[in-house]
C-alpha cells in the first residue's frame, strides 16, 4: 500500500513538473521524449556469440567467467551493455522516477526475446526488500516486468517471490561478496511449481542476484528458471 501510495505521488508530481517543465531525454537533456532517438541509437547490443549458461559474449568456445563461478540458473541474458548512454537512462529509471523509460526498455526486452527466444511461460521481477520500495517508491523491475507482459503477453506473478531480508548494495561488493550478500536472501510462494520462469531485473553483472531468486524458485518446484536483465 505504501508503495502503491509513494508511486502514485510520484506519478502526479513528475506529470506537474512536465506541465511546468516540458520533457527532456533522460541522456542528453535535450527537449523532447525521455529517451531521444538518437541516445537510444548509442546503445551497444550485446549480439552472439555467446555463452550459452551466462551470457556473456565469448571470444572462445570456453566461458572463463563460468569456469570461476557457475551460474546455478539454466542461463541468464541480457539486451545491452551497461555503459554510457544506457547506463544514464538506467540511472534516470532507477534513482529519478524517469518512469516513463519503462516503456522503452519494455520494448527492447521484447524485440528481443522475439529474436532470441527463451522457453519461458511466466515473468518474475527481481524483487526488493519492503524498506528499499517503500523509500523509492516504486520497484523498477517490476515495471519492467508489466511493460513486458503487455508486449509479449507472458503473465506476471507479481507475489511470487519475496525478498525476506534487506541486503547491501551489490555495487559495494565484489563477486564473491555478491553472493554472500544474498544468500538466503528469498523465499517462493508454492504457485511457481512446474513454471518456467523468466526472472527479470533491469541490470545484471556477475548474476549473483538472479541466482539467489533461482534457488528459492527450484525450491519450489520450478522447472527452469532463465534471467534476462536490460543491461550488463
Amino acid at each position: 500500500m505504501l508503495a502503491r501510495l509513494a508511486r502514485n505521488g510520484a506519478a502526479l508530481r513528475n506529470a506537474l513538473l512536465d506541465f511546468i517543465f516540458p520533457p527532456r531525454c533522460a541522456v542528453c537533456r535535450r527537449t523532447g521524449p525521455w529517451l531521444c532517438a538518437t541516445c537510444a541509437a548509442r546503445f551497444e547490443n550485446i549480439l552472439p556469440p555467446l555463452c550459452q549458461r551466462c551470457g556473456r559474449p565469448l571470444a572462445s568456445p570456453h566461458c572463463p567467467y563460468c569456469a570461476k563461478l557457475p551460474i546455478g540458473i539454466d542461463g541468464t541474458r541480457a539486451v545491452a551493455f551497461f555503459d554510457g548512454a544506457l547506463r544514464d537512462a538506467i540511472h534516470a529509471f532507477k534513482y529519478s522516477h524517469r518512469l516513463e523509460l519503462a516503456d522503452h526498455f519494455g520494448t527492447m526486452l521484447h524485440t528481443y526475446l522475439l529474436t532470441f527466444p527463451l522457453p519461458v511461460d511466466t515473468i518474475i521481477a527481481v524483487p526488493l526488500h519492503t524498506e528499499r520500495e517503500n523509500t523509492r517508491g516504486y520497484n523498477q523491475s517490476a515495471l519492467l516486468a508489466n511493460a513486458l507482459s503487455a508486449r509479449h503477453h507472458l503473465p506476471v506473478h507479481p507475489d511470487a517471490l519475496t525478498r525476506t531480508r534487506a541486503t547491501r548494495s551489490q555495487t559495494e561488493l565484489d563477486a564473491v561478496g555478491r553472493r554472500e550478500n544474498v544468500r538466503d536472501a528469498f523465499v517462493a510462494s508454492p504457485q511457481v511449481r512446474g513454471a518456467r520462469i523468466l526472472l527479470l531485473d533491469d541490470v545484471c553483472t556477475t548474476g549473483a542476484t538472479m541466482d539467489a531468486c533461482g534457488a528459492a524458485l527450484y525450491a519450489h518446484g520450478a522447472q527452469s528458471v532463465w534471467g534476462l536483465a536490460v543491461a550488463r
